[in-house]
């Protein structure tokens, strides 16, 4: 039997909704904005997602215990932390288990995975459950239940070397996308692992940007997502938006800059549409960077008020668009095809996943 550690970051993710960007740094304002935990919810969804039992090596407290006992799974307590967590229990916790198992499983973003890469380096792979605001690195699974899938099917498994990357969130805070290459990880080889997020799309916006405004809605409320694609709208509409935040827009002007979760449930009406472009490589289009658009918000949008949009060079290169809003009922209720908004008068049509 395979030996499994796990991790649990047990503040990652709490930023996305509350338009943060990122929690590094930020666990105290985020919680005066009202976040909420995220990643112990992502985590429990992996572990009651697993069919074949393992031999699992946690951390105690908010770090992995609770989260198994909610789960009805048993592991082994190896790092007791502090009641107050930092990346540096990550990095011990990581330090304690590579020398006891074949995985290291966590639950965090970006900034988990250079933290658990700076402890490890190549001495064990290891596999992310999607739990933080932004996933570049491409060791993370496409959600929860893909990476249980994994996880229960490692010794068919081979392993490679991917990339982790992180971003600067200070600069991203301030609309300037700085990512860096922190690493190579070892990492299971397996068709439900993301790619990584190329950061801009190449090709010709200004075809999509001339039909929106033409196309839209003057008694519309407009939830545009972040990206350079949507950026190109926002110029157009010669509003002060952010550009990997979200921005509300009604008869043309802006009605709110860098919204949260909360903003956008107080301005959504019954011509609400929400704008939005796949990230690159991966084909998110909820899920990843955009948690202010969430579930909730999601449940109370009609399914043909949901734009998205995309250069066809970007959209040559996905096989589908995928969605992670960590509330499956949702993420069904969201899959099928839907068309994609390629250029003046042109249009795609894309399955979601």
């Amino acid at each position: 039997m395979k030996r499994v550690g796990f991790i649990l970051n047990p503040i990652a993710g709490m930023g996305g909704k509350v338009a943060l960007m990122g929690t590094d740094r930020m666990e105290g304002e985020a919680i005066r904005r009202g976040a909420k935990p995220v990643s112990p919810a992502r985590a429990e969804e992996f572990l009651r997602s697993l069919k074949i039992e393992r031999d699992f090596y946690t951390c105690g407290g908010t770090m992995g215990e609770n989260v198994f006992s909610r789960a009805g799974k048993k592991a082994r307590i190896i790092y007791t932390p502090p009641k107050k967590t930092t990346a540096d229990d990550t990095k011990r916790a990581a330090e304690i288990m590579k020398e006891k198992v074949d995985l290291i499983v966590f639950a965090g973003g970006d900034g988990t995975a250079a933290d658990i890469l700076d402890a490890v380096g190549n001495d064990v792979p290891i596999l992310g459950v999607p739990a933080g605001v932004k996933m570049y690195s491409s060791v993370f699974a496409l959600n929860p239940r893909d990476a249980a899938e994994i996880v229960d099917s490692l010794e068919e498994l081979q392993m490679e070397e991917r990339e982790v990357m992180d971003i600067d969130e200070e600069a991203f805070r301030q609309g300037e996308l700085k990512i860096k290459l922190k690493g190579y990880a070892l990492t299971p080889i397996h068709e439900k692992i993301q790619g990584g997020k190329e950061v801009y799309a190449v090709g010709s916006k200004e075809g999509i940007v001339e039909w929106f405004m033409e196309n839209m809605d003057e008694k519309g409320t407009y939830i545009i997502g972040g990206g350079s694609t949507t950026w190109s709208i926002k110029e157009a509409l010669g509003i002060n938006g952010t550009f990997l935040g979200v921005d509300i827009v009604k008869g043309g002007k802006l009605i709110c800059r860098d919204a949260t979760e909360k903003d956008i449930l107080k301005h959504m009406d019954k011509n609400a549409y929400i704008v939005v472009s796949p990230l690159g490589g991966q084909g998110f289009i909820f899920g990843r960077g955009s948690q202010q658009i969430s579930s909730e918000v999601l449940r109370r949008i009609k399914r043909d008020n949901i734009l998205v949009v995309g250069t066809r060079e970007k959209l040559a290169r996905l096989d589908s668009l995928r969605v992670d809003t960590g509330d499956r009922e949702v993420d069904e209720m969201l899959k099928g095809y839907i068309q994609v908004i390629t250029g003046y008068g042109e249009k795609k049509l894309i399955r979601i996943e």
